[in-house]
């Protein structure tokens, strides 16, 4: 029997010397970031620095300059849509209906990403998300932040999708809404799905991330691997960090 070639490993995220300018302003400038399955990678930086901006162009609403950007082997430039299936994305402020219940806004992105699932499946993700089972069938008007974070990532679990992309998640919620959440993210790392965090927060990243990248004008200044019991020298980042921050009021 002849042999049969293995197929290469495609990382879901790998973007490479990606370059985007809005007119005479450089936003990303030789960025280059690759994300393996079942990592979770934190982006910092600040205000600026290209974060934004490497979102939009993983979701194929950006179009680089040069360079070379791919969510599970698709150009999401040239394919959005075949690479959008592949991403569940969670921004900053949460696009829910308050008008439904959980469930109801669960079953409605599900049925619009075409993966509708049983009540019993959105429940089983909800109960899975720490949201109590008496707010399940409640309207979201009177949900907190924290509650509707939940049912965001409820919805990502059941997507199950090899990318989720963060657009700072942990920002407006308390430490114990954050360590929640990041007790979520573990859960989806270990199923085998990409995570890419953007976020302010450098001690959440800290406690959570398996890489931590530092943009500084649109490229990866510095990057660290959570290593030993302490995982990362948090005030090295920090002070590095500051650096960053300093150069850019300059």
């Amino acid at each position: 029997m002849a042999e049969i070639a293995s197929r290469p490993i495609v990382d879901p995220i790998l973007i490479d010397n990606l370059t985007f300018a809005y007119g005479a302003h450089t936003v990303l400038n030789g960025l280059s970031l690759r994300m393996p399955a079942g990592s979770i990678t934190a982006l910092l930086g600040g205000n600026g620095a290209g974060k934004s901006t490497t979102l939009s162009a993983l979701l194929g609403f950006t179009r680089a300059g040069s360079g070379t950007i791919a969510v599970c082997g698709i150009d999401p430039a040239a394919d959005p849509d075949a690479a959008r299936r592949r991403i569940a994305y969670l921004p900053e402020n949460v696009a829910l209906y308050e008008h439904l219940s959980a469930v109801e806004n669960a079953d409605y992105l599900l049925a619009l990403s075409g993966e509708r699932q049983p009540r019993t499946a959105i429940t089983g993700a909800l109960a899975a998300a720490g949201l109590q089972d008496r707010a399940w069938d409640q309207r979201l008007g009177g949900f907190s932040k924290g509650m509707r974070q939940k049912v965001a990532i409820a919805v990502a679990l059941l997507r199950q999708v090899p990318v989720l992309l963060l657009d700072e998640p942990t920002s407006g919620l308390d430490p114990r809404a954050t360590a929640d959440f990041n007790h979520l993210l573990l859960q989806v790392r270990d199923r085998g799905t990409a995570v890419l965090m953007v976020t302010h927060d450098l001690l959440s990243a800290a406690d959570v991330a398996d890489h931590i990248a530092l943009l500084e004008a649109g490229r990866v200044a510095h990057a660290v691997q959570a290593y030993g019991p302490e995982r990362f020298d948090v005030r090295a980042l920090h002070a590095r960090f500051q650096v960053g921050s300093d150069r850019r009021a300059a």
